[in-house]
């Protein structure tokens, strides 16, 4: 049957109560043929929704699909445009919204059978409380599209199935794969793509009772992540009477925190970057192009035609896809080229964020992680109640032949290069409890984790991995406070290397900063008083700083015009000199001066709202930025949604939590900004998983759907 917006209109002398029930049960009428695996419908008057001051959801119901249900309906209260924008992408139907980029993106989602993979895995491959937790989730964002119809983006996106949460997973990481840049580099001419090191990054740091002075176990959680957009973080609270309590961060569209804090434990996401995508050049037929060799004999390709539909266009497109054995292949006038990587076989990612969420205890995580169904690859951080730390370079990582140098592209003419197997996750670099007392990631090499005596030895690792082995300022700044701190660290302590803003003594950029900082002044005199600010510059990004400012200007002009001419080769003097006129251009124009500080030109920025904001890219505290009027920047990526949590011998952790704007996504709400404050003064707000706390102190209490509460 499809899908109907319904709307009760003229039902007079009836309780809201028995609005809410007969709109449901109209609701489950015409969903009947929707919702007939699930096993049970949610009733939203068995979920409590409790918004604290922040306006923070705290999700309240006695089981885990109608938790699931209530996280669905209050987060689209507060941003349901990007969560449909990332179930468009799962279902392939983002050009319907978003025109030709959009439609770009649904052809990816059909070359890499994103749906038909999800199709064919869900339910069969997933457990049946996980199902039962999706069919719930669905449910509270069919019913709030359903009462809110002048929201929604494509009507025929609905109704939502559980098969399009899964999808968007798939797509997501393929995306965290590197797909996107791969598919350019294959388009462009340029196989392989070059690696890319991370600029926004993210940090991760556990410290157990070793180290601290108070004999608490410290975590801090702290993505580096877009401010706004699909992978922006959103804060929120889920307790059932299931064994789920956890507060942390999600992402538009998923039924589970990613990652944040639950009784027991708590665990941070960084991005790693060992090798996760391989591309392989197929021997074409000449004479058939339909045709490929591995091993001597022809093969077939499958093609498939992808109808994609662009707004503002009437009809369909139509654009072929190819699929090879070694993975969805693309064909361009240099030849064939078949992408692979381990996501292709993984479609759980979902399931197990959920079953980390519910872990109680270091086993019961540990198991969660050996699934290795995150396939897009992200460092863990972990500490727990117990006093157990713990870090690994997680992902799902194929068994690859040692015969063929996987860093480059590979021959797609034997079976020889077609691996079909995956480490386990003891594979990997990984330390638990090390003497030190802590471990840390900033998307830095796993081989520099905790203390040199305590890291885990690169010669015990299969090379074909393709583990990074960079180091980051991040990474050395991290190393430098916790030598400086060899004794007890306290929470003051701990917060101070969180919210640092110094760079270390020697620079760890993409391109050599050590240059630009080491000019000698007798080679331009006009130039002579910025080269001898960068060459006195404390190398601290906070606000006030001046030569943070000029640094800034200067390092983003080297970085954009290595961009546009693609070149890796050394930094030149001439290239620095060129940035410093640059930026004294810059500087003067739009500020009058050279000495402005940093906060004036690095704005955070959201409605009416305008604050000085403090961090450069890859300090601890890092901060990114775009352009905006008057020479001015704008935040836009960097310190986002931060947890702080201290667990104890007794009780509830204690946690403190900000995110970057606030728990809305609509200008008119009172919590689209206020957060902001918090966010550039390095504070924070006081959190708990307290059931009875949270309903004693909430703002506003009350059941989805039910109007006028």
């Amino acid at each position: 049957m499809p899908y109907k917006f319904l709307r009760i209109t003229r039902i007079n002398r009836i309780s809201r109560m028995k609005k809410l029930l007969l709109r449901i049960a109209i609701g489950c009428i015409t969903l009947s043929g929707v919702f007939s695996t699930a096993t049970a419908q949610v009733n939203p008057a068995r979920v409590t929704i409790a918004r604290d001051r922040w306006g923070v959801p705290h999700i309240f119901a006695a089981t885990d699909p109608e938790v699931a249900y209530g996280l669905a309906w209050a987060h689209a209260e507060d941003d349901f445009k990007t969560i449909q924008l990332t179930l468009l992408g799962g279902k392939g139907m983002l050009g319907r919204h978003l025109g030709k980029s959009g439609a770009a993106i649904d052809y990816v989602v059909g070359l890499i059978r994103a749906r038909e993979q999800a199709t064919r895995d869900y339910p069969a491959k997933f457990s049946a409380d996980y199902c039962a937790l999706l069919d719930g989730y669905v449910q509270g964002i069919n019913d709030y599209a359903r009462a809110h119809p002048g929201e929604v983006l494509v009507r025929q996106a609905f109704p939502v199935m559980p098969t399009d949460v899964v999808a968007g997973f798939i797509l997501s990481s393929a995306s965290f794969s590197g797909i996107d840049p791969t598919l350019r580099s294959i388009l462009g001419g340029t196989v392989p793509a070059a690696p890319v090191l991370p600029v926004g990054g993210s940090n991760a740091l556990a410290i157990n009772s070793k180290r601290t002075a108070d004999g608490q176990i410290y975590i801090a959680i702290n993505s580096h992540q877009p401010l706004e957009g699909p992978v922006a973080w959103y804060e929120a609270h889920l307790c059932s009477e299931q064994g789920w309590n956890i507060l942390g961060g999600l992402f538009p569209g998923a039924a589970t925190i990613l990652h944040g804090c639950n009784e027991n434990l708590a665990w941070a996401h960084t991005v790693n970057y060992h090798d996760k995508m391989d591309v392989y050049q197929l021997a074409l037929n000449p004479a058939n192009r339909r045709e490929y060799k591995v091993d001597g004999a022809w093969r077939q390709l499958e093609v498939r035609s992808v109808k994609l539909r662009v707004k503002g266009i009437p009809i369909a497109i139509r654009k072929k896809a190819y699929w090879s054995d070694f993975g969805p292949t693309v064909i361009t006038k240099t030849g064939a080229y078949a992408l692979r990587w381990s996501g292709l076989f993984e479609s759980r990612v979902g399931e197990q964020w959920y079953r980390m969420n519910k872990a109680r205890s270091f086993s019961e995580f540990y198991k969660a992680v050996q699934m290795t169904a995150i396939a897009g690859g992200f460092n863990i951080v972990y500490a727990d109640r117990r006093d157990t730390i713990f870090y690994v370079t997680n992902g799902k990582i194929p068994l690859r032949n040692p015969a063929f140098d996987w860093r480059g592209t590979l021959p797609g003419n034997t079976a020889k290069t077609l691996w079909t197997q995956f480490h386990p996750i003891e594979d990997l670099p990984q330390v638990v409890n090390p003497a030190s007392g802590y471990v840390f990631n900033t998307n830095n090499t796993p081989y520099h984790c905790t203390a040199p005596a305590d890291c885990p030895s690169p010669n015990k690792f299969d090379p074909t991995i393709g583990i990074e082995t960079f180091e980051l300022n991040r990474s050395k700044r991290m190393g430098e406070l916790m030598d400086e701190s060899p004794g007890p660290v306290s929470y003051d302590d701990f917060k101070r290397i969180k919210y640092d803003l110094q760079l270390p003594r020697t620079l760890s950029y993409r391109l050599d900063a050590n240059l630009l900082l080491n000019l000698n002044p007798a080679t331009d005199t006009a130039l002579a008083p910025l080269i001898v600010r960068l060459k006195n510059w404390n190398r601290r990004a906070d606000t006030a700083s001046r030569d943070a400012a000029v640094f800034l200007v200067a390092y983003r002009f080297l970085a954009d015009q290595r961009r546009q001419n693609g070149s890796v080769a050394a930094l030149t003097t001439d290239e620095c000199m060129a940035a410093l006129r640059h930026t004294n251009t810059y500087l003067t124009t739009h500020f009058g001066s050279t000495t402005v500080s940093l906060g004036t030109m690095q704005r955070h920025r959201r409605g009416t709202v305008d604050l000085p904001i403090a961090g450069i890219p890859d300090v601890l505290a890092a901060m990114d930025d775009v352009p905006v009027e008057n020479g001015r920047l704008r935040a836009n990526q960097g310190e986002s949604y931060i947890e702080l949590v201290r667990f104890r011998k007794e009780g509830l952790p204690l946690i403190e939590t900000v995110n970057a704007y606030g728990a809305s996504n609509h200008a008119n709400s009172p919590h689209y900004t206020d957060q902001m404050q918090l966010f550039v003064n390095q504070q924070t707000k006081q959190m708990t998983l307290d059931k009875g706390t949270v309903l004693r102190e909430a703002v506003r209490t009350y059941h989805p759907g039910i109007v006028g509460q």
